[in-house]
């Protein structure tokens, strides 16, 4: 999704996201009619009022629904997973293969010939094209990948959840982690449990990895050592434990959280699991020790909260939520609020989708996923900003 983190559920899907906020591609028509629209350019033109922390906007990506863009530790490359079709503005084409679901590729944002922040056309694809990926993540030495796929059970896409039971999210049970080069090639797995482990990212020291797993009956988060082993479960209440980010330092965790309190709440949630669903609706931000001690919630506001990421100050987290607009699915904004959950600030003004957000390793330049500039309905493509304090 992960696409709410980190959508498949990581939010991490954009079937993750892309499914899970109706920004799923419609079929060929719409994508032929990308044709029509010649996106903007201008930093001015991507950028709305009240966005005062944000200057120098830059589109990076054209056409389909990507998301979940993280910066390498050297802030030299992103990741992202993307599904559907990349548009060159340059030469109002369509270019690059019509990818069916979320597949893992990599942008630079500096080289030879380029200028800073602008990507190549069309980006890297590392994942091998089948299944369905998401959660990519670099080893902060920079030589491999950490990214969930469900190609080993299947290489075709992973069916769609039934949306007659309403808003739902799937657990597709069939994702396993890889790690693997920059460039796609020596793929390992680190886990081999059945069920949905996903959701993985490591500490900057390169020694532990949080993840997000279904091996022990229910969405929980664990650890384990950079060469998956050494498993730890560090959550245990029912409900859908998430989305986790490693501080700078590694000592905390911060994720999405949502545990149903009610008898009626927690028979929906126990049949939808039964199905392979979960349905997403009161996720808050938690905060946990890196060992899963000092568990403490940041937001109380009763909306979709997911997404959250910390700044590099180890203070404050930047989250996505809908809490202004919730009967929108699409209608999500960032935000930033300290540990203790003071002072929230709204940081984006679209009216539509804002999330996934992360932070170059300095605090300089913001990276996150966006609706806005789209050139078809639901389009969603990641953008870059250099933040201003």
């Amino acid at each position: 999704m992960r696409k709410p983190s980190r959508t498949s559920v990581g939010l991490s899907l954009l079937l993750g996201v892309a499914l899970l906020f109706g920004l799923a591609l419609r079929g060929g028509a719409r994508q032929a009619a990308q044709t029509k629209k010649t996106p903007e350019t201008s930093a001015h033109a991507l950028q709305f009022p009240g966005e005062k922390h944000l200057a120098n906007i830059r589109q990076l990506t054209f056409g389909g629904q990507s998301a979940e863009a993280y910066f390498s530790a050297d802030d030299k490359y992103l990741s992202f997973q993307h599904q559907g079709q990349f548009f060159d503005p340059r030469t109002h084409s369509l270019v690059g293969p019509n990818i069916p679901c979320d597949q893992i590729f990599t942008i630079s944002l500096g080289g030879p010939g380029q200028q800073p922040g602008v990507p190549n056309p069309v980006p890297r694809m590392i994942s091998n094209g089948k299944g369905r990926t998401t959660c990519s993540y670099f080893f902060p030495s920079g030589d491999r990948m950490l990214y969930s796929s469900t190609f080993a059970a299947n290489p075709a896409c992973p069916p769609p959840p039934d949306y007659s039971l309403g808003y739902v999210w799937p657990i597709y049970d069939t994702y396993t982690i890889y790690t693997a080069k920059p460039d796609g090639s020596d793929l390992r797995p680190l886990t081999s449990e059945h069920g949905y482990n996903a959701e993985s990212t490591i500490t900057r020291d390169g020694k532990h990895i949080v993840f997000t797993s279904t091996r022990n009956g229910d969405l929980d988060i664990f650890t384990m050592d950079a060469g998956g082993k050494n498993v730890k479960q560090l959550t245990r209440e029912l409900g859908y434990d998430g989305g986790p980010f490693w501080s700078y330092d590694g000592k905390k965790i911060v994720y999405r959280a949502e545990h149903p309190q009610t008898p009626e709440q927690i028979k929906d949630y126990k049949n939808l699991y039964a199905r392979g669903l979960i349905r997403p609706g009161n996720l808050e931000i938690w905060v946990m020790n890196a060992d899963g001690a000092g568990k403490h919630e940041v937001t109380h506001n009763g909306a979709a909260n997911f997404g959250p990421y910390w700044l590099p100050d180890g203070k404050r987290i930047i989250f996505a939520s809908n809490v202004t607009n919730t009967k929108d699915p699409a209608g999500f904004d960032l935000y930033i609020v300290n540990e203790d959950g003071s002072g929230l600030e709204r940081i984006t003004y679209y009216p539509g989708f804002d999330a996934f957000p992360m932070f170059s390793s300095d605090g300089k330049r913001l990276v996150w996923a966006s609706n806005r500039n789209g050139t078809v309905e639901h389009e969603t493509n990641i953008f870059i900003a250099d933040w201003v304090e």
